[in-house]
């Protein structure tokens, strides 16, 4: 991961590239020499705006506007990240998931992968040449019904569709891999931890050992950082993975408890 050629010459799209994951995947395929195009609802500050497109991927409107922005400044695409991701659903299990809850949680972790991928794959196969990566969770694995099923859900059906995309497009020269991480200490994360902290009388540390327990336990002791889930979306990105498609690499310090 030394080499700044890794990725030298390369078109990405990396959705959700303003925070957490989305923005280490952005900075680390910056370094690795890609040119990359990042897409959320609203634009930071330090946000160059020529690597930056505003849209809603959770809508039609939104994929469309993304897509054609990838082939009018980068004149199509080497590489697409699907970092979006997560939700917004009520705790309370299935009784608190409503018809308008389910489909928002399906219009944010499903439909932009599968719009952005039908708008822009036929480029990728005319070169003959490119990499999706579809970043699912272990909550598909291992579900929270008090508050995850509709993600969890929703995430399954990424990595199913995922699946069957790769065998479809990699005899014609496109790869389609699956990076599966457990809990991350993004900002989202560290402020659930203190407000768990809090409400429980303990400090920081104790809110994150709050949600290890919850997940059943991390054997690594801490969650994953941002770079780290980075490095690995970077690497099966890679030439160094020319190797490898249709398959999913968890990165979750051991929490699911079964391969």
């Amino acid at each position: 991961m030394t080499t700044r050629l890794e990725l030298a010459g390369k078109r990405a799209l990396i959705t959700a590239g303003t925070k957490g994951i989305g923005h280490a995947v952005v900075e680390r395929f910056r370094e690795l020499g890609a040119t990359v195009l990042t897409t959320a609802r609203s634009q930071p500050a330090t946000m160059p705006d020529e690597m930056f497109v505003a849209a809603d991927l959770t809508t039609v409107e939104g994929c469309e506007a993304t897509a054609r922005a990838v082939n009018d400044r980068l004149g199509g695409v080497d590489i697409v990240v699907h970092v979006l991701g997560g939700s917004s659903a009520p705790a309370g299990g299935f009784a608190a998931l409503s018809d308008a809850e389910w489909q928002k949680e399906l219009n944010l972790n499903l439909f932009p992968a599968v719009r952005l991928d039908r708008a822009l794959l036929p480029g990728m196969l005319a070169q003959r040449a490119g990499v999706i990566v579809h970043v699912t969770s272990i909550q598909h694995r291992m579900p929270l019904p008090e508050s995850t099923t509709a993600y969890a859900a929703a995430k399954a059906a990424l990595s199913t569709y995922s699946k069957s995309l790769s065998k479809e497009v990699t005899p014609q020269g496109v790869r389609v891999v699956r990076v599966c991480p457990g809990w991350v200490e993004t900002d989202a994360a560290v402020a659930l931890a203190q407000r768990l902290a809090d409400d429980a009388g303990t400090d920081y540390e104790g809110g994150k050992q709050i949600i290890m327990n919850a997940l059943g336990g991390i054997p690594l002791g801490r969650p994953a950082k941002p770079a780290e889930v980075a490095d690995l979306i970077a690497f099966v990105a890679s030439p160094r993975a020319s190797a490898i498609s249709g398959v999913e690499y968890v990165i979750d310090g051991g929490t699911v408890p079964t391969a």
